[in-house]
This record gives structure tokens, sequence and C-alpha cells, in this order.
């Protein structure tokens, strides 16, 4: 046990020593990565252009060169464009310049008030404390007399004047300019040879599992492409509405703002806030008060709550793959790496390593933590909030559910699992009697609460749609109350189809065998969560088949995992008595065979049974 466990710890070390490794790699190699993977990125985003080219039979060279010409003449074209804009405006500041000082007056005006004031009094507070400290200080140094020839005048304030750091203003617009070049080379390369450098990384990448590494490469590819897309058509629209409502605003050059905002909208977070900029000034330039400025912040702010809160959300859904928060961490964790190229880059980056966490067991984690998938079944949920004492909750997972799906699934899908779980804990004695008592009581209550439910606590079940084929069937647990339960909501899932069904409590054998005798029904159904009510199944079965040997039985062992075959072996089952795993399976099983009811199978049912179960 020590040695497992200290073989345990070792992992965990190792993969947090690896993973500080790929960080501090990422981080002080961010010159190589980050036009490596922002040419990546574009090399996706290109790649339905170039497989089109490719259609149209022209050459590879030719087609690369002409899409990097292109993006390279537009790039061109919109930033000398914009710093023709800006040369305009700053040329056209003194025609404002009357606007501006109203403005400017404005806010002087502010200086006279309340809060002012209030700062006023706290600074001379500061000025007067400042002038004590330096009279005491003065004071001190008086009461010491200097060392002979030494000299007594105050020493000279020096005053240090920083010098203009033009050489690294060079290097910064040249370690920009390297980027951008080097970031074009790459895609030039990425886009040259992209079937060979793709089979490459599949034999590197793969390990002997083929089929594996190519499906998550392909879901990274098409979920980064559909995402880029989606996202294009996004930001042009924005940019559209944009330039539109400025134009009608009344701001100069409102499409040149409005394809700015398209742009810096790639930007999470930061982008609309930043294309708001300029059109707001601008409209505190040339407009007189604050109407204009007031109405083009609003216009920003709503149009972009409107896109984020609703828009995107609804056109991306599951393209992406990503929770809220894994959107919001990874572009907080890239921007600290990477800057600002790392905040464009980091929901691709990250839908890729969701990607592969789906495929590859070793970076399963990330799918856990990043992905949008809960991890946790419904059915976990569920007994997860009753064994929190949650019953408010449980409640709300079963109505949510019924809203997507019908009752019948409802109980195959989250009640029965739910009970099954519950039954390992049981015997494992994970559960004290007080949390069972409450967990078994909750779910009886929440089954009876259920929209056309008539489930009733305590009582056996009866057949209020009438009869549409002929016999009756009795479900019987198998041992205790969680096989009574799954027993209610079988026969209650029978009754749905019309036919006369019953469930009996969990009582002793004579009792049921008592019931059955009375009730004579066509088939009986034992109700049994495995695996440990496997051998209450296997004598239940065998005092039915002494007892009544023509009677026609269902053993359900519902969700049971293992081999059926070795289940009939194990319970000595019949040929003809069917083993069943599923709520579906057995109601239709059922209705099958009661479809061609054997001679002699009786029709009726007594009241005197009925009493009798209830009993």
């Amino acid at each position: 046990m020590n040695r497992g466990s200290s073989l345990t710890e070792t992992a965990q070390l190792l993969r947090i020593v690896t993973f500080a490794v790929i960080v501090a790699g990422l981080y002080f190699g961010r010159s190589v990565f980050i036009p490596l993977a922002l040419a990546l990125l574009l090399s996706v985003l290109l790649a339905p252009v170039m497989s089109l080219l490719a259609r149209l039979r022209v050459p590879r060279l030719i087609g690369v060169l002409v899409v990097v010409a292109a993006l390279a003449c537009v790039a061109i074209g919109f930033v000398w464009k914009l710093s023709t804009e800006f040369a305009d405006l700053t040329a056209q500041l003194p025609i404002y310049k009357e606007t501006l000082e109203e403005k400017i007056h404005a806010l002087s005006e502010l200086r006279n008030s309340n809060v002012t004031k209030i700062s006023q009094v706290f600074s001379d507070l500061e000025i007067e404390l400042q002038k004590e400290s330096s009279v005491s200080s003065d004071q001190d140094r008086g009461s010491r007399k200097p060392p002979p020839g030494s000299s007594p005048a105050r020493p000279m304030a020096v005053q240090v004047v920083p010098t203009s750091n033009r050489i690294g203003s060079v290097e910064n617009v040249f370690g920009s300019m390297a980027w951008v070049g080097m970031t074009i080379i790459f895609a030039v390369v990425i886009l040259m040879g992209r079937e060979d450098l793709r089979n490459r990384f599949i034999h590197l990448a793969s390990g002997g599992r083929l089929t594996v590494v190519t499906q998550a490469l392909d879901e990274a590819t098409r979920r980064i492409q559909r995402y880029l897309f989606l996202q294009c058509a996004v930001n042009a629209v924005f940019g559209l509405i944009i330039g539109v409502g400025l134009y009608f605003i009344g701001i100069p050059d409102a499409w040149l703002w409005g394809l700015l905002a398209a742009i810096l909208r790639f930007l999470p977070y930061v982008g609309s806030p930043a294309s708001a900029a300029i059109p707001v000034v601008l409209s505190l330039t040339v407009f007189p008060g604050w109407t204009h400025a007031a109405g083009t912040m609003a216009f920003f702010f709503g149009l972009e709550l409107i896109v984020a809160n609703f828009v995107e959300p609804l056109l991306y859904g599951s393209q992406v793959g990503l929770s809220t928060l894994a959107i919001l961490v990874a572009a907080v964790f890239w921007t600290l790496i990477w800057g600002f190229p790392g905040l464009v880059l980091a929901t691709p980056l990250t839908v890729s390593l969701v990607v592969m966490g789906r495929y590859i067991p070793s970076l399963s984690f990330f799918r856990v933590l990043l992905g949008d998938e809960p991890e946790i079944s419904r059915s976990n949920l569920y007994y997860q909030r009753l064994l929190a004492s949650d019953q408010n909750e449980a409640r709300q997972i079963l109505e949510q559910y019924l809203k997507e799906k019908p009752l019948d699934a409802l109980y195959s899908e989250i009640l029965i699992p739910a009970l099954s779980m519950i039954e390992h804990d049981r015997h494992r004695n994970e559960l004290d009697e007080s949390t069972l008592n409450f967990i078994m009581q909750s779910t009886r209550e929440l089954i009876e609460e259920l929209p056309d439910s008539s489930i009733a606590i305590g009582a056996s079940t009866g057949d209020p749609n009438g009869e549409k084929l002929t016999g009756s069937i009795v479900c019987l647990p198998a041992r205790d109350e969680a096989d009574e339960i799954v027993g209610l909501l079988l026969s209650e899932s029978l009754q749905r189809t019309g036919l006369r069904s019953y469930s009996l409590p969990a009582t002793q054998s004579a009792e049921i065998m008592q019931v059955v005798a009375d009730m004579n029904p066509d088939l009986v159904c034992i109700s049994a969560l495995p695996p440990f009510a496997i051998e209450h199944t296997r004598n239940l079965y065998q005092r039915l088949r002494t007892k009544f040997p023509d009677l026609n039985i269902f053993i359900c062992l519902w969700h049971y995992a293992g081999d059926i075959e070795k289940a009939h072996r194990r319970l000595k089952i019949l040929e003809g008595h069917p083993v069943l795993v599923s709520l579906p399976e057995v109601v239709q099983r059922v209705k099958d065979s009661l479809q061609r009811p054997s001679e002699g199978a009786s029709s009726t049912v007594s009241v005197v049974a009925e009493e009798l179960v209830e009993e």
C-alpha cells in the first residue's frame, strides 16, 4: 500500500514538473512559438481557400503567393488609410479648438464641487504634515554640530532627468516587424507542405494509434475552422452595424471605424472597448455638449452586450466546446505568457487541448477542466444532491430532464442508475441508516410529484388507462426497498402501454407466493438491482418456478454490465425466461409476450387480490 501510494505521489509530482517545464518553454520560447501559432491559425483559416484553388487546378506555389499577396495588400491598405485618417484628424484639431475649450471649461467647473473641496482639505493636511516633518528634521540636524572641516550648508538637490529611450523604441519596432515576417514565412511554408506536415505530425503523435490521432486532428481542425468562420461573420456584422450607427450619429469616416471595430473584436474582452475609444473621442471633439458622446458609448455598450450574451452563445454553441469560465481562464493564461498575441490565440489553442483530451487519455484532464460537457451524469448528480440532503435541487434535476425527454426515459436514465448506486454504497456500508431512509423517502416523494406519474407511496399500482392488451403482470422486488421502487417504475411504465400491471412491496417470500397464487397473473417480472440482489433473485425465481411451473417469468437485472449468458447460468434460468437489463427492453418484451397469451392464462384479477396487494 505504501509503495503504491509513493508511486502515485511520484507520478503526480512528475506531471506537475512536466507542466511547469512546458509553461516555462512556452514563455521563454515565445519569440518562435507565437509566430508559429499565428501561422498555424492562419493556415487553418486559409485551408478552404487553398482547397478551392486546388480544385481549380491552380499550382500550389502560385495559389499561396496569390493568397499571401492579397492579404498583405489588404493589411497595408488598411494601415495606410488608418494613418491617413489620424493625420487628417490631427490637422483638423485647431478647427475643433472651441468645442474642446468648452468641454475643458465645463470640466474645470466641477472643481468647485463638494468632492473637490474635501479632496483639497486632505491635500492641505498632507502639506502640513510634510512641513512638520521637515521642521523636525531641520531641528535634529541643527542640534548636531558638523565635524571640523565639513561644510555646514544644506546639500544641493540633484534631479535625475531620464534620457529618451530611442534605442528601445527602435528595437520594439524591429521586433514587431520580425514577428510579422516570421509569421508570414511560417504560414507560406505550412501552406506549401500542409499534407506532408499533417502526416508527419500524425506519425509522431500516434504511437501506433493512427485512428485516434486522426480523429482528434480532424475534429480540432473542424472546430477551429467553424469557430473562426463564425467569429469572422459575427465580427463583420458587428462592424457593419457600428459603421451604419456611427454614420447616423454623425461621426466622420464612420465606415473606417466600423472596419476597425470588426478587426479589433478578434481580441476577446478588450477589442470592443478599444474600438469604441476613437469614435467617442471624435464625438467629444466634433459635437458640442455631451449627447453625442453618451449616445456613442451607449451604442457600443448595448451592441456588445447583445452580441456577447445572446448572439455568440447561440451561434457558437457546441462548435467551441469550452465552458465560459474556461474561455476566461484561457484568455488570462495565454495573455500572461504571450501578451496580446496570446489573447488572440487563447480560444483556438484551448479548443485544441480539449479535443485532444477527448481522444488521448493522458490529456483527459483538459477535457474535464475546460470542456463544456458536464462530467457528472444526471443520475450521479441526482444521487449527489440527495446525499447532500438537497431535495429541492434533486427535484429541479428531474423537472429539467422532463423538459427534454419523456417520463420513461427519466426512469431508465436517472432514477434506476441512481438507485443502483445507492445499493452499491449501502452494501459497502457507506450510507448510514438515517441518510438511506432520507434518500429512499425523498425518491418516493419525488416520483409521486412527477407530472404524468400515477405512483402513490405505499400502494400498488393499478390500471388507470383501461385495457388495450390481454393479460396481467405482477412486478416482484427481489430483495429490498430499492428493488421495490424500480418495480413501481416498471409497473407504471407498463400501465402507460395499456397493460394491467401491479407492483408488490418488499416482504417475506411466503407472502409473495400467496399473493401471486391469489392473483394468478400471466407474467411475473422480478425486479433486481445487481450485483447484490443476484442471490435473492435466484432464490425467488426457484420458489416461483417450483410452485408455479407454467408461470412466465422475466428476470430484470437493471443496468447489468456483465455477461448475460453467465447470468443465465448463475441464476439457473430455464429456456424461455429472458434476462433483461433496461426498462425499454422489458416493456417491449412484455408487450410482445402478452400479445400472444398462452392457453389457460388468466385475464382477470379479483378485487380480493387487489386488497391483498395493498395490504
